[in-house]
């Protein structure tokens, strides 16, 4: 039965509906506090029925970067349909910001998972988190190059770790306007840039 098409179909979406629930649970309680139970019962999905897509909770864990991976990919994706890259990066601090309600109750999803990740023991994931992060750096990289300034590298770890910063401060005080303020501060930071 599960050859079937119609079969096929359930099981992707079966899939899909865990690698998301596993990216929100893992973003609202950490890996630690984490349960394979919690991400069933978040996705909809009978406990026994994990275990045919994930054998471990590390295996949902990297699911849930996937996830992040992915939410990065369709932002920037849409972000590059705009035709300037300053507006990109202008949009890109608005995304953020309009984030910000979520992000002082649990933080960054991909920063404080890379985090918790480093922590472990075992090792391993840290690293593909620190992948999410870097493919957020080198797309905000090639933004600073097309706008043809100076060290786009640095600037783009300016970039990103104002955002960091802003995210942890935001959680760490439970402020959403955090970002909204340090969000108008990264703007002004981008024009300035434009006027040098």
């Amino acid at each position: 039965m599960t050859n079937s098409p119609k079969g096929r179909a359930r099981g992707a979406d079966k899939r899909r509906r865990l690698m998301s629930a596993a990216a929100r649970v893992v973003h609202q309680q950490g890996v630690e506090r984490t349960t394979i139970a919690d991400i069933a019962a978040a996705a909809d999905v009978p406990l026994g029925n994990v275990y045919y897509y994930f054998k471990t909770k590390d295996e949902l864990v990297q699911a849930a970067l996937a996830e992040h991976a992915g939410h990065l990919a369709e932002l920037t994706g849409e972000l590059d349909e705009l035709p300037d890259p300053l507006q990109r990066l202008k949009a890109l601090v608005d995304a953020w910001v309009g984030q910000r309600d979520t992000t002082a109750r649990y933080g960054c999803p991909t920063g404080t998972l890379a985090a918790e990740l480093d922590k472990r023991a075992d090792g391993g994931l840290d690293l593909e988190a620190g992948e999410v992060i870097r493919s957020l750096l080198n797309w905000t990289e090639q933004q600073f190059r097309e706008l043809d300034l100076p060290d786009p590298d640095d600037l783009a770890l300016t970039f990103v770790g104002a955002y960091q910063g802003m995210s942890l401060l935001a959680n760490a005080l439970r402020d959403p306007e955090i970002m909204t303020g340090q969000g108008t501060r990264l703007t002004r930071w981008l024009d300035s840039l434009m006027e040098a």
